[in-house]
């Protein structure tokens, strides 16, 4: 079965699985070393229709929370539209996928997860953070300090516990703050940032670059993996267990 994945964490499971990948974004960037030949047929929020069209597509892979819903609604061809909102979910719609493909790698990946998500992780340690680049420079380490996990500056916003990279947090037994808010991304004040020990994504704002700037401007606070904590899929699946493992042995 030939496939366009429209969303980048599946794109890299969906290679990895082995499946016919014939169509791409340009964010889709792994694996890195099986991508380059895939076409690059628009954005998650852009789709070149005529490109596709010569692609010949059995189904396309879209997204509710990457892809706009207008992609699916001019979709010519067969299409499956994921919805991860967490880990559980995670699990159900690679499942979904596997099952979808008839792919045997994927449905083995998503009996993983259901083995992963009996054991969370903790206790949550600042000393040895998952995912973890580098502390900012000469970082104060303030164990009793909530978690925030920050993902833009100016404004400066920050994701809620009810998202994807929240459920991650809460499986790492991260003490990850309730601002109170319904809202997935709210935006905060510096100073109300200061309370709190903060976890700089390295994307989809580029934090180490300014690192140095965060450190002088008083935050307390790490440098993170972003994919590790927002990409869905098998990237999500061996960070988890990978820390999960870590976990485990420094319990026994």
């Amino acid at each position: 079965m030939r496939v366009i994945s429209m969303v980048p964490s599946w794109t890299e499971t969906l290679i990895e699985a082995g499946v016919e990948v014939c169509g791409r974004t340009r964010f889709c960037i792994y694996p890195k070393d099986k991508i380059a030949p895939v076409p690059i047929v628009g954005g998650t929020k852009d789709i070149n229709w005529k490109k596709i069209e010569s692609l010949k597509p059995d189904l396309i892979i879209f997204d509710q929370e990457e892809n706009p819903k207008s992609m699916a609604d001019e979709c010519p061809y067969p299409w499956l539209a994921t919805h991860v909102t967490g880990l559980t979910r995670a699990r159900d719609e690679m499942q979904r996928i596997g099952e979808t493909l008839k792919n045997q790698k994927i449905l083995e990946w998503s009996q993983k997860w259901d083995q992963l998500l009996t054991k969370p992780c903790g206790p949550w340690s600042l000393a040895k953070i998952p995912g973890e680049i580098q502390p900012l420079p000469e970082r104060e380490v303030d164990f009793s300090r909530q978690i925030l996990y920050v993902i833009w500056k100016k404004p400066w916003m920050v994701v809620s516990p009810n998202t994807y990279i929240g459920s991650v947090l809460k499986f790492l037994g991260a003490p990850i703050a309730d601002l109170g808010t319904d809202q997935k991304y709210p935006e905060i004040s510096e100073e109300d940032l200061k309370k709190y020990y903060l976890l700089f994504s390295s994307e989809p704002f580029p934090f180490e670059k300014i690192k140095d700037d965060l450190a002088a401007s008083g935050f307390h606070g790490s440098l993170v993996d972003g994919e590790s904590y927002s990409w869905f899929g098998i990237r999500s699946l061996n960070f988890l267990m990978q820390a999960q493992y870590k976990s485990l042995e420094t319990r026994v």
